[in-house]
């Protein structure tokens, strides 16, 4: 991908919705160096030196840009993630951070595992009802599961923190569905390899 490593910054993933701002400063923590970035879901950044860095096996990889402010950030958004609305915090930390307008932050909203495939108890049923109560609109009921379409939760998550919905793309893959392509923590019994999301701003 011709990205120097030593402009890497990674996150330190914990199901959380916390968005971390990164400089030239945090350029090689977590691959090369010791990092401080600890419990952060999410990464934002306006330097064309930083790379940011997110895992994923399931989980939904959001990619957020400002073309205006030339500002990035990606967001792993898990279901705990996306029930305690990651992505609306990075909007809020582009526009907090760097004066983003959300109308003209576009976003992508990569392969994870889709409704399809993502089966979950009541209890998982009762936190997104507790904690975004539209959000059982995206989800089914199927042989004693609910079956929820985090993708499409995120998207509705975006559009109400003021993305236009023209401006976000859905991947629409699932990865379970496709483990032969990705890795899948349910589609490989929890014994699974790491996907990243790589985010930079050329120049």
């Amino acid at each position: 991908m011709n990205i120097d490593i030593d402009s890497m910054v990674f996150s330190n993933q914990v199901h959380q919705n916390r968005i971390r701002v990164v400089t030239e400063e945090d350029r090689g923590k977590g691959i090369k160096r010791e990092s401080d970035i600890i419990g952060y879901d999410g990464l934002v950044t306006g330097s064309k030196e930083v790379t940011l860095v997110t895992f994923y096996a399931d989980c939904v990889p959001v990619f957020l840009f400002d073309p205006e402010k030339t500002v990035i950030s990606i967001a792993h958004s898990g279901w705990r993630g996306t029930a305690m609305k990651i992505s609306k915090e990075a909007v809020r930390k582009m526009k907090e951070n760097f004066l983003c307008e959300p109308q003209n932050i576009v976003a992508a909203i990569g392969p994870s595992i889709g409704k399809c495939c993502f089966e979950v108890g009541d209890d998982v049923y009762d936190e997104f009802k507790a904690k975004i109560d539209w959000s059982v609109e995206f989800c089914e009921r199927k042989d004693q599961k609910w079956h929820f379409d985090l993708p499409s939760i995120i998207k509705r998550t975006l559009i109400e923190e003021g993305v236009k919905e023209e401006n976000i793309v859905l991947s629409g893959i699932c990865t379970k569905c496709n483990k032969d392509l990705f890795f899948s923590h349910r589609g490989d019994n929890g014994k699974t390899g790491t996907m990243v999301g790589i985010m930079k701003i050329n120049g």
